[in-house]
């Protein structure tokens, strides 16, 4: 397995990634959140076409993905989701450098813009550790506990 410093990232739209890539992105998204969670939704949706994807890839094979969506699309703020590890490399460490990997796509693509999520409840505390804060009381988002967390970008 490598390292965390041996994976290549992708900072792509939807429409620059080959089919063969869009492809492996939707399968890694659905056997986390829909097989592995036992959680059956449509996890491709309308802001697939306008989020920034970010992939880190071991070889020809997705190790850990997530998506920013801009400020203005789903909530005023910008957004970070469909965060994931695969199983095979979590513990890793990949899951830090991936998110950290991503807010600073996000800060560079989005300059001064705060961000908010709809966090899993049980990754209060990964996302704490960023400095995202609790912005809503726990509500349910496809049977699974959810909190909405928010983070301040210094601005300016």
């Amino acid at each position: 397995m490598p390292s965390t410093h041996e994976f290549k990232y992708q900072w792509s739209r939807l429409s620059d990634l080959s089919a063969l890539q869009v492809h492996q992105l939707l399968q890694a998204r659905t056997s986390v959140f829909v097989i592995e969670q036992q959680c059956i939704y449509l996890d491709a949706d309308e802001y697939d076409l306008v989020a920034w994807h970010l992939i880190a890839w071991a070889g020809d094979k997705i190790a850990a993905c997530l998506r920013v969506i801009g400020p203005g699309e789903k909530y005023a703020e910008a957004s970070i989701g469909r965060v994931l590890t695969r199983s095979e490399y979590r513990g890793t460490g990949l899951g830090k450098q991936l998110m950290s990997e991503g807010l600073q796509r996000l800060s560079a693509q989005f300059p001064e813009t705060n961000v908010r999520i709809s966090a899993q409840a049980y990754l209060q505390r990964f996302y704490e550790s960023f400095g995202f804060a609790v912005s809503s009381a726990p509500y349910l988002e496809d049977d699974i506990p959810h909190v909405e967390m928010l983070l301040i970008q210094p601005q300016g």
